[in-house]
Parts: C-alpha cells; sequence; structure tokens
C-alpha cells in the first residue's frame, strides 16, 4: 500500500522590495597572481638574485599572473650576479602551482586558501630567453596554515648550461575577507561589501555593488555589473562578470573580479585578476536557495494553510491564502533533498481553492507551497 504525507507547509518570505530587510553575507576576495620577493642562490663564487615582473624586467613587481590553460602563471625573469653587476639569463618563465587539492571540499584550491597550508607541494615549468638559451624549472612550495607569507624554491636547469641555480623566494597570497551587506530586488541584488586583507588589518577594500539576476536562470545566475572598490590605495575600477551559484555547496556563489589595475603602487596595470566567493545562509523562507538570489515576494501576502486529501483517482490540495497571488505547489519524494519541482501553479480566485494533483509514483511525496 502506498503511503501519502502531506507536507503542508507555506515557508514563504513575502516582502516587497522597499520591506526587505538587508541581509549580510560573508566574502572571500583573492588574486590569482602570486606577489614574489627577489629570490637568492647563493653560490660559491658569490650570490645571484631572481626578480619577477609583468611589467618589464627594469621595473619588477614581483607578480606570477595566470594565463590559461596551462601552463597556469607566468612572469618575465630577471637574473643578475651581484658580484658583477651582469645579467645571467633574462626571458619568459611559464609555471604552474601546485596540483589542486580541496581538503576543506569547499570548492577552492587550497593553494589559493589562507586558512590551508602548503607543505612541500611542487610544480614544473619552462622558462627562454631572448639570448637563445631555454630550459626547465622545478619549484617547492611552502606555506603555515593561517599565514599569507610562503616560500617558493626555483630551480633552474639550462639545456645547454646545465643547472643555474635554487633561487630561494618569499612569496605572498594576497586575500580580502569581509562581508557583503546586500538587499536582493526582483531582478537584482545590491548592497555594499567591507574586508580586510588577511595578514594586514589596516588595508581595507571597500564599494558598492550591483548584481543582475539571469532571464533564464535567476537562481544560479547573476552578472556583476562594473563598479569601482577603493582602499587606501586609490580607486580600483573593475568590469562585469558572470557569477554561479555553486551546484555542490549551494550556499555559494563565486566568480572573477576583473581589475583595470589591482595593485595602484606600481607605475603599470598589473595583478587583475581575482575571485569572489560569497558564502550566503539566509534562507528566509527555508526552500533551499540563499535569500541573495531567491525571488521577493509581497508584503500583503500570508502564508498558506494546505490541506491534502486523497481522492480515487488524484489527490486534491486546498489552499488558503491570499486571494489574487500566484500560488506555486512543490513536490519533492525525500525531505532531505533539495530538488523541488514544481507540479502546478494557480493564481487564487477564491479563498480556499482546491487544485488537483495526480497520485504520485512513489510510495512517499512532499509537497509545499510557494507564493509569488
Amino acid at each position: 500500500m502506498k503511503r501519502f504525507l502531506s507536507f503542508g507547509i507555506g515557508v514563504l518570505t513575502c516582502v516587497s522590495f522597499h520591506a526587505q530587510a538587508a541581509q549580510t553575507a560573508q566574502a572571500r576576495l583573492f588574486c590569482l597572481s602570486l606577489r614574489f620577493q627577489p629570490g637568492i642562490y647563493r653560490g660559491l663564487l658569490g650570490d645571484v638574485t631572481l626578480e619577477l615582473s609583468t611589467i618589464g624586467v627594469n621595473t619588477p613587481n614581483g607578480e606570477l599572473e595566470p594565463t590559461y590553460p596551462s601552463p597556469d602563471h607566468v612572469s618575465q625573469f630577471h637574473m643578475v650576479d651581484t658580484v658583477s653587476g651582469e645579467t645571467i639569463e633574462d626571458g619568459i618563465m611559464n609555471l604552474n602551482v601546485p596540483a589542486f587539492a580541496d581538503a576543506n571540499s569547499n570548492g577552492f584550491a587550497d593553494f589559493f586558501e589562507v586558512s590551508q597550508a602548503v607543505s612541500g607541494a611542487t610544480s614544473t615549468g619552462t622558462y627562454d630567453s631572448p639570448a637563445g638559451d631555454n630550459g626547465l624549472i622545478g619549484a617547492t612550495w611552502r606555506r603555515p596554515a593561517g599565514s599569507k607569507d610562503g616560500t617558493c624554491v626555483l630551480r633552474f636547469t639550462s639545456r645547454t648550461l646545465g643547472p643555474l641555480g635554487d633561487f630561494t623566494h618569499p612569496f605572498e597570497l594576497i586575500e580580502y575577507t569581509g562581508t557583503m551587506n546586500y538587499t536582493p530586488a526582483a531582478t537584482n541584488v545590491s548592497g555594499t561589501l567591507s574586508l580586510t586583507q588577511t595578514g594586514d588589518g589596516p588595508s581595507q577594500l571597500s564599494g558598492a555593488f550591483l548584481f543582475v539576476k539571469s532571464g533564464t536562470n535567476r537562481f544560479n545566475q547573476l552578472e556583476l555589473q562594473p563598479g569601482v572598490w577603493s582602499n587606501a590605495a586609490g580607486a580600483l575600477t573593475y568590469t562585469n562578470d558572470t557569477f554561479w551559484r555553486d551546484e555542490t555547496v549551494l550556499t555559494n556563489y563565486f566568480g572573477y573580479v576583473d581589475f583595470d589595475d589591482g595593485d595602484l603602487s606600481t607605475p603599470n596595470a598589473d595583478y587583475l585578476t581575482w575571485v569572489l566567493s560569497i558564502d550566503d545562509s539566509n534562507d528566509s523562507n527555508g526552500n533551499g536557495i540563499p535569500d541573495f538570489s531567491d525571488d521577493i515576494g509581497s508584503a500583503n501576502a500570508r502564508p498558506p494553510l494546505l490541506t491534502l486529501t486523497r481522492g480515487s483517482t488524484a489527490l486534491s490540495l486546498s489552499i488558503s491564502g491570499t486571494v489574487g497571488r500566484t500560488h506555486e505547489v512543490q513536490e519533492i519524494t525525500s525531505i532531505s533533498q533539495t530538488n523541488w519541482s514544481t507540479v502546478s501553479s494557480v493564481t487564487l480566485t477564491n479563498d480556499p481553492q482546491s487544485v488537483s494533483l495526480p497520485l504520485p509514483l512513489d510510495a512517499t511525496s512532499f509537497w509545499r507551497v510557494r507564493v509569488l
């Protein structure tokens, strides 16, 4: 015998845009570029330094910037004998960062999370010099959990000259964390963010933002509109980018933030590509969709009262609610799941009003009504 359970609740957030209270989500913004300090090889005949730059070998900015698809990072390099002052090598280096690992299962690479440790991870790359030399690069990375600062040892091996030395570089992850205060509307989400640089408390980043919801995938896709955020150095302008709701971590949204110039302290544009992670635990109507992208209802709609009865060939769902409002009937076969499916939609002309539902194929089914 089949048994039918009526999950008769009206889990709804029904307030107008003007009455919608501001919500707070957690945010983390991190740069996909790494900041390298000069590296040193201490040889028998004296020290050799190695500096990186993405804006010219004579203007070192320490940036190892992302490139796509593989190797995943690139920079110019300049290798100098500190005794003679002569250039030993310069050119372009292509280097992978360590392979993806996600110990905390949040969907982001541990390598780019200050909270996660990197211990003895290795990667490889290549280099090419305008003088005609080229070779291989090996890298070993270390960074303790909770620290933005780590150490990378770069081993250069020329195809013609052999080993050129092991260069020990301090490097830095650039990460900000904090909050995003937002107010959702029917087609967009607006608000302000306030972030603090990890490991550098006085460094703040703040400003307004606007996301526009996708017309075809409003719960899971939003477009960050161009804007400006500010830090102590000045105004950082960014362009539009698409953000997605994570299919596994359903409270998380993520996307790129592309600045026109991410580091105003250097003479040219650099440190351009960042990733913004938004974690929103607010779910006012309990439907599994964070308030950040959920639909907004109306202030004059009341939670519906539901009664489910079984007939010989169908079910009858009685909905007592606000006349004139659309009521969406949703069904699921397990209350532990989140993929509710819409089986009927009705605009009430009477209170109460009955909706006919087919007998479910599964032994157990649950229903709820959402007011639009």
